[in-house]
């Protein structure tokens, strides 16, 4: 039986190890940390249990599809709702509106609120997701970087629709084009955050995202995103994977003539294995893991994508008003970005989103008390001084919730921990604590990302947010299903 070793235990690694397990690969998982997961982790703190880092599920059948590979039943691992309100966005001119599941009246609710014709809501979304169905089985599902993908009937469709992708446009002057109602504009922009990236420059491509929650749906599992994790983990150890937790790979060792993988070597060991796949950012990777190996530098070089400053705080009351996901706009979208990618800073009026589990998970919080994870998209981490940054931003954020919620926050936080791009970064080796890996703020940006092998080294693969398809629970899942299908075609 042939051996592979996964660094990281991120849903990506989690992932790569069940499939690995599933070719009959005998699979070690070696994790720096003490627990599971990467940034799909959990903490509890007086009472209250918060997910530390994503909080939003969509497109769960990439989780089911592990499941039922494994010939298990998904329900019987974990659940999950769909939600039938999305989202609660409060604008900066003291509009309100609810995004609901249900398309008739989420186009209802968009023409008596913000006045924009529900015809014109509903031609967006099929748009999207016909550019989705189009292009989503190439860009994806497949490597970008293997001739055989170029040679396939999904790349007939894919450039069939190019000419609707909006390469040439940004996403914010697509969206400013089919709408005239400026907050509607700003709620199709907020779609660019979701891998980390600006609306003002990115192309207008990145309007399949809304697809994603809108069309296919938004999901809550049953204990909080963490669940999705411990559901893997708990897979992944019934098919015999192991788990080395608190054992830091310090190399990823090659043969003599550096054309294949022999193994990896920690403070404990070193091991020889016939495939290491990596779940750890690509930069650190090759920095710290390959020091030997010539460097992709272009490709390690790109813009990073945005971080993230979260205050988790437990709420002494209840908020009514306020459900699952809400998100607080600021008055001027585009200079909050240009603080973010271009003064690498914080704006005085940043966009908030607050994620309260609780509204759905009673035990998540005392009786009579909201978990907040109360989050604001930032820079990465190039040395700013973030303990003045966060202190500032905290300001600002229970000033601009005060003011829409008619009550002083700041009277109602009973405990607060607080991660910055500095601690994403030592937590989860997310080079600067960038989310995403790099930026998709170009035309070209998927092409860019490092692909999921690494040519003319055997044995050496890539998967994770930072690599190609992309960041958040569904690429991640993808790119361990892209890394799969490389490695049964490599060792079959």
């Amino acid at each position: 039986m042939k051996t592979a070793a996964v660094i990281g235990s991120g849903v990506a690694g989690l992932a790569m190890a069940i499939r690995l397990a599933k070719q009959q690969f005998r699979v070690t998982v070696f994790e720096a940390n003490d627990t599971f997961g990467g940034k799909m982790t959990e903490f509890t703190l007086d009472g209250f249990r918060f997910d530390k880092g994503p909080s939003l599920f969509t497109m769960p059948h990439l989780v089911d599809e592990l499941f039922h590979l494994a010939g298990r039943r998904a329900q019987d691992y974990f659940r999950y709702q769909n939600l039938d309100i999305i989202t609660h966005y409060f604008f900066a001119d003291g509009t309100n509106l609810k995004a609901y599941r249900d398309h008739a009246k989420f186009e209802k609710e968009v023409e008596k609120t913000l006045g924009v014709p529900k015809q014109k809501v509903k031609q967006f979304f099929k748009r999207s997701a016909r550019l989705y169905q189009a292009t989503s089985a190439t860009f994806l599902h497949k490597s970008l970087h293997k001739f055989s993908t170029y040679c396939s009937t999904d790349i007939l469709k894919a450039m069939g629709s190019l000419t609707s992708l909006g390469l040439t446009q940004t996403m914010h002057q697509a969206n400013q084009q089919c709408f005239q109602d400026p907050r509607f504009v700003q709620l199709l922009d907020r779609f660019a955050t979701y891998n980390g990236s600006d609306p003002y420059q990115a192309p207008a491509t990145l309007n399949i995202i809304p697809h994603l929650e809108h069309n296919i749906g938004a999901f809550y599992p049953e204990g909080g995103i963490y669940s999705i994790a411990k559901s893997l983990h708990k897979l992944a150890g019934e098919l015999g994977v192991k788990f080395r937790f608190r054992e830091k790979v310090e190399e990823i060792t090659l043969a003599e003539d550096q054309k294949k993988v022999s193994g990896l070597r920690t403070a404990k060991a070193t091991y020889n294995f016939d495939l290491v796949v990596s779940n750890m950012d690509v930069v650190p990777t090759y920095r710290k893991l390959l020091p030997t190996l010539q460097a992709p530098e272009k490709t390690l070089q790109q813009p990073r994508s945005s971080s993230a400053l979260i205050y988790y705080w437990g709420i002494n009351r209840t908020f009514p008003e306020l459900h699952l996901h809400n998100i607080f706009f600021s008055q001027d979208y585009k200079t909050e970005f240009e603080h973010i990618f271009r003064h690498k800073t914080i704006s005085a009026d940043p966009t908030v989103y607050v994620n309260i589990t609780s509204k759905l998970t009673k035990t998540d919080a005392p009786a009579n008390a909201e978990n907040w994870f109360v989050m604001v998209n930032v820079p990465h981490n190039e040395g700013q001084d973030w303990n003045e940054l966060a202190q500032q931003t905290r300001q600002h954020v229970i000033q601009k919730l005060s003011h829409r919620l008619k009550t002083d926050l700041s009277q109602h936080i009973v405990c607060e921990k607080v991660w910055d791009p500095r601690g994403i970064e030592a937590d989860t080796s997310s080079f600067g604590g960038a989310l995403y890996g790099s930026s998709s703020n170009n035309a070209l940006a998927a092409f860019l990302r490092h692909p999921n092998f690494k040519r003319r080294v055997k044995g050496l693969y890539f998967c994770g947010g930072s690599v190609h398809p992309g960041g958040g629970i569904p690429l991640c899942l993808l790119s361990a299903k892209i890394v799969s299908d490389l490695v049964q075609n490599d060792y079959r």
